[in-house]
């Protein structure tokens, strides 16, 4: 993944956790405009908290402020760049490594990177061909998956509402455990334990680092270590037995062990791909889907090019690229929904951001989700509009950010591709609705979900 790519305040609170003590902290936050510290101890913590999350207190922080303001963790000096011009000035693809792979590793215990950039960079390459080639190995699959989710919803009757989130990260889950981990989850008991198990590590990296709560509560600590443990054990088992399938069907594993890397990169490369890849592309579902209900214009507009480019034919992986507005409607249901609203990395050296100077060892946040509704930039950026896309310099500037193009992580473009065949099957034969009187609020955390769950119903296409 990429400098832009997710980040929220477990990431926050792990990176600056592990250098907070390690460095001499100025109090002086080289005339940088911004909040000091509430508590000598806890920094502006509290702030953050009373804020409801990070990405609410940095968009207020912003708006007061500036594009570039700065706070404070405990003792340590935080940046945070909102807009894109500061965010180019800041950005360096070829020095800085993944930051969401890097501490998600160091969160779950792995030793992060280890080798030159070079050979981390050939790494992430090999992660990215891996997911490639298994897509690729895997499409009929994910067909076959999306038509059997569009018969269970024809099968409901036109009043029934459905639990979108919920169906959503169960079809994610059933792709992903095949795609990653091969035949042996053809079994839906084996899916649902899984399921189990990903839920428990995934909810403490996104609450239980938050606070620190984690580590005061014996019980849930014991518990995601167990299931840390448990998703550990089920790969090394197919790593070790050099299979995550058969001959038909070449795996996310497979291609990892044909890249040259010893197994417990396999390991680390297979947990992240298994964790982050499930949440991002039911979110993106959960997310296109409901715009889709909330905006029947973009609906009918979306429906009118699956026909023209697939006609009666089912959805090939040749013809994705030619569904262009359906990349576009993907774009925009990231920028509207803030899919990913922070990023960050830890400054190197001293570096300057207009003219403004950032000492070593500071934490700089990319405020994407501050970027993402930034009005000088997104006109009405409150409206979700995918025609925004069809403009190449919304796409360069939208590219830039690591959400499309060569910056683009695997994990995201998986995402997009998953999410394109489940659209392209289900508006084929049915009109999305949404429920009516529906509250609907965003929650923002690791990857931005939906605060209760989003009801949709469904009538055919006649």
């Amino acid at each position: 993944m990429l400098d832009f790519a997710i980040f929220a305040v477990t990431f926050l609170l792990a990176l600056v956790g592990a250098v907070l003590y390690l460095y001499p902290a100025s109090r002086q936050a080289s005339g940088i405009p911004g909040l000091p510290p509430t508590e000598e101890k806890d920094g502006n913590l509290l702030d953050i908290v009373n804020s409801g999350s990070l990405h609410e207190f940095l968009a207020n922080l912003h708006e007061r402020y500036g594009p570039v303001v700065s706070f404070w963790f405990g003792r340590r000096l935080v940046v945070s760049l909102g807009s894109i011009d500061v965010l180019k000035q800041h950005f360096n693809p070829n020095k800085a490594p993944d930051p969401f792979e890097t501490m998600l590793k160091s969160l779950l215990g792995y030793q992060s990177g280890g080798g030159s950039v070079g050979e981390d960079h050939v790494r992430r390459r090999r992660r990215g061909e891996a997911v490639t080639a298994a897509l690729h190995s895997n499409f009929p699959l994910l067909l076959q998956l999306s038509e059997e989710l569009l018969d269970k919803w024809l099968s409901y009757p036109e009043t029934q509402h459905i639990p979108l989130s919920q169906h959503m990260l169960s079809f994610a889950l059933k792709f992903v455990t095949r795609m990653v981990l091969g035949s042996t989850f053809e079994d839906e008991q084996e899916v649902i334990r899984f399921q189990k198990i990903h839920g428990t590590v995934w909810s403490e990296i996104g609450k239980g680092f938050l606070d620190g709560s984690l580590d005061k509560n014996t019980t849930r600590k014991k518990q995601y270590q167990e299931a840390l443990m448990q998703l550990e054990s089920i790969l090394k088992k197919i790593i070790k037995e050099g299979k995550g399938g058969n001959f038909s069907q070449h795996t996310f594993i497979d291609s990892l062990a044909q890249g040259n890397l010893n197994e417990q990169q396999i390991l680390e490369d297979s947990v992240v791909f298994s964790l982050v890849s499930c949440i991002i592309t039911a979110r993106l579902c959960t997310w296109a889907i409901h715009f889709l209900t909330m905006s029947g214009d973009v609906q009918k507009k979306l429906h009118k090019e699956i026909e023209q480019v697939l006609g009666k034919d089912p959805i090939t992986s040749e013809k994705i690229e030619q569904l262009r507005y359906c990349r576009q409607v993907l774009c925009e249901t990231v920028r509207t929904a803030k899919l990913t609203p922070v990023s960050a990395r830890l400054q190197d050296i001293e570096g300057k951001v207009g003219p403004f100077v950032i000492p070593k060892e500071t934490l700089v946040l990319y405020a994407l989700g501050v970027v993402l509704q930034d009005p000088s930039t997104w006109p009405s950026p409150h409206k979700f509009d995918p025609d925004r896309f069809a403009d190449e310099p919304v796409m360069k500037v939208f590219s830039s950010l690591g959400f499309s193009g060569t910056w683009e992580c695997p994990e995201l473009r998986f995402a997009y591709m998953v999410t394109t065949v489940l659209v392209s099957v289900l508006l084929k034969r049915l009109h999305l609705l949404a429920v009516e009187g529906q509250i609907f609020e965003m929650k923002y955390e690791l990857v931005t979900s939906s605060r209760e769950e989003a009801w949709i119903t469904v009538s055919k296409r006649h």
